[in-house]
């Protein structure tokens, strides 16, 4: 699937820099991110250039080629909002990769670069109810309260 380039040259280097993240590339998110932007997701809280690359540093560690794809940003003035999948393998077991899909609310600092990053997805469903076993469980017990 090809990325729609967004018109708004901030909007399309945050995105190609998300897309073509890599270990040797995680010095290029001072780049995008302001010195004490903040980031926060369903798993971490954190401030500053230093802590949101201790992040993808873990990801990177701990996943089998993990990588976003973008699908949208909608911008408004320095807010956007992109809709993404991560896609991902877990090390050490040949499967399929798994695929979570999300959105990233970003508001933008005057120099284009984001201050705050703020990642929406359901982990139950984009996460628990994939993994081997705890997968099981999960899918139990959404049927039990469903029902």
């Amino acid at each position: 699937m090809n990325t729609p380039r967004h018109a708004d040259p901030r909007i399309a280097a945050i995105v190609q820099a998300y897309e073509a993240l890599s270990p040797q590339g995680l010095a290029q998110l001072a780049e995008i991110y302001t010195e004490d932007a903040r980031f926060k997701d369903p798993f971490n809280e954190v401030q500053g250039v230093p802590a949101i690359t201790a992040i993808f540093e873990h990801m990177f560690r701990t996943l089998d080629a993990p990588r976003f794809r973008v699908h949208e940003a909608v911008v408004q003035g320095r807010q956007c909002f992109l809709t993404w999948d991560f896609v991902f393998g877990l090390k050490g077991r040949a499967q399929p990769p798994l695929v979570v899909r999300g959105a990233s609310h970003l508001r933008l600092a005057e120099d284009g670069r984001i201050e705050l990053h703020r990642d929406y997805w359901d982990v139950a469903e984009e996460l628990y109810e994939k993994l081997p076993v705890l997968g099981a469980l999960m899918r139990w017990l959404k049927r039990r309260v469903n029902s």
